[in-house]
């Protein structure tokens, strides 16, 4: 007997369909996999074998070829148990249904035929949608995940057993609510637990980390030990506007393929943080492997790449994030794979000012020559260092500061102003595929950001002093025009480019001389 089974696979954070196709024959003995199936799928004939003799199943004593179409596409992962488990009962008529056709499967076997949960379920249920599947059959702990998509059925199952009593018509299923359909009950999700009200002092960072929520700009901050640096960079995230409906699903696809979603998780509403060690490799840090997974700049789309002492990480791990940075994906091509990753993070790195840590410190001294400051800043190349718009010295705050009563601003009304300087990004670049400054080419910047005569003539003047490159003038213009929008200008003014140019501190030839 000869049946279809719908499924599907990944490719990067979407997918496509794939058909098991399941025949029972005479003329040998075994289960033969066909189909470009990986070790996972090739070891899924003893989990099934398990599965069915502690479920009262059996496998027949006859030759059965599976066949995971198309055959040119290869597939990797546990999710395929499920719809071989389900082709091979009905192909062996241990089961009858007609429900097959219009069903999607997809879960791991356990040996004890309970299901265990896969990664990738909101994209194959997203697939699911558009191929015109009615329903979708999951494990349990992958339901809220799935009930993300609306349009299809979403039905969890705890056990093959389960499962085989519904397709038989023995049992009712139930379908998972949609979890969309009420989007205020998520409301509370979108506070974080960080709060810039918790920092003392530090305007003058605050202010930068404001400008950068605002225009999505990168940003790092130079400072010494203990100056606030990391805490300041952990409530990043809380000052960014919230995400839309649009950003939320492709941060969710993200994490759903790399398996980090969790049970208890349906739509991510939080913008992510991601803060990677140093010892990260390029692989983690950019995506690949031997099984394609999306890396941390990835998994920080839509959300914060926090380096914290980024001169400690490793000169060519750093050097991989020059091109996600201006294009804001990444694409990873090898012999057997090529894959597409967003990549559309905002980039906080922070470092100390010399080895020791005290360079230009207020009141410790810093026992470093100019030589080895000199060569502690010259770990992050030029070119990186051009890409990131905001350069910022973070000095200690004192104890007197420290131990004061006054209340510092919330992060909720520093999110405000950064909302509103995003709305006037949002109607500036309407019909266009870039959503604020940062994301301007230049031709863009030579449309949208017309510059006076006194604007021109302060920008030459830095340029000739400050040696800077062709990219940081285009990036003191995008920061200069996120600094007029959040003060409401309709055009850019002098003063504005002055505190732009004053974010470009560690492109002056002096620093560390």
């Amino acid at each position: 007997m000869f049946v279809r089974v719908n499924t599907g696979a990944l490719s990067g954070i979407e997918a496509v369909d794939v058909c098991v196709e399941v025949n029972v024959a005479g003329g040998g003995i075994g289960l033969y996999l066909v189909g470009l199936p990986d070790n996972t799928i090739k070891e899924s004939e003893q989990r099934i074998r398990s599965a069915f003799e502690n479920s009262g199943y059996k496998m027949n004593a006859k030759k059965i070829v599976v066949n995971l179409a198309p055959a040119d596409l290869r597939k990797e992962g546990s999710l395929y148990d499920l719809p071989i488990a389900v082709g091979i009962l009905v192909a062996t008529e241990q089961i009858a249904t007609s429900m097959l056709q219009d069903s999607m499967f997809i879960g791991e076997l356990s040996l004890n035929g309970s299901l265990r949960p896969v990664k990738g379920v909101l994209p194959l249920v997203a697939n699911a949608r558009e191929s015109g599947i009615k329903r979708v059959f999951l494990p349990v702990d992958n339901v809220s995940e799935g009930a993300v998509v609306d349009g299809v059925e979403v039905v969890g199952v705890g056990s093959l057993v389960e499962l085989c009593e519904i397709l038989a018509g023995r049992r009712d299923y139930i379908v998972a609510p949609h979890v969309l359909s009420d989007d205020e009950a998520h409301a509370a999700d979108r506070e974080y637990a960080d709060d810039f009200a918790d920092v003392k002092g530090q305007d003058y960072v605050k202010r930068a980390l404001e400008i950068a929520a605002a225009g999505g700009h990168n940003v790092i901050m130079v400072g010494a030990p203990g100056s606030g640096k990391t805490m300041l960079a952990r409530r990043m995230p809380s000052i960014m506007p919230p995400m839309t409906l649009d950003e939320a699903l492709e941060t969710t696809k993200i994490h759903s393929v790399a398996g980090k979603i969790g049970s208890h998780r349906g739509l991510m509403l939080q913008r992510p943080f991601r803060a990677p060690h140093h010892l990260t490799s390029q692989v983690a840090l950019i995506g690949g492997g031997q099984s394609p997974q999306p890396g941390e700049v990835s998994l920080a789309n839509n959300g914060v790449l926090f380096l914290d002492e980024m001169p400690e990480f490793g000169r060519s791990v750093l050097e991989v994030l020059r091109q996600p940075l201006e294009d804001r994906h990444i694409t990873i091509s090898r012999a057997k794979y090529s894959v597409d990753y967003p990549a559309n993070f905002i980039l906080v790195a922070s470092m100390n000012p010399c080895p020791c840590g005290y360079y230009n410190h207020p009141t410790k001294e810093c026992t470093c020559s100019a030589a080895a400051v000199h060569r502690y800043m010259a770990h992050i190349s030029g070119p990186l260092m051009d890409r990131i718009d905001l350069h910022i010295e973070v000095t200690p705050v004192g104890v007197a500061e420290m131990s004061s009563d006054g209340h510092a601003e919330r992060s909720a009304d520093i999110r405000r102003r950064v909302v509103a300087a995003r709305e006037i990004q949002r109607r500036r670049f309407e019909g266009l595929d870039i959503h604020c400054n940062a994301m301007m080419n230049s031709a863009m910047l030579r449309r949208f950001v017309p510059l006076s005569k006194e604007c021109s003539s302060m920008l030459e003047r830095a340029m000739a002093s400050l040696n800077l490159s062709a990219r940081a003038y285009d990036r003191i213009i995008k920061v200069a025009r996120t600094i007029a929008d959040l003060a409401g200008r309709s055009d850019v003014e002098p003063m504005d480019i002055s505190e732009a140019i004053g974010y470009r501190s560690l492109d002056r030839e002096n620093w560390g001389r």
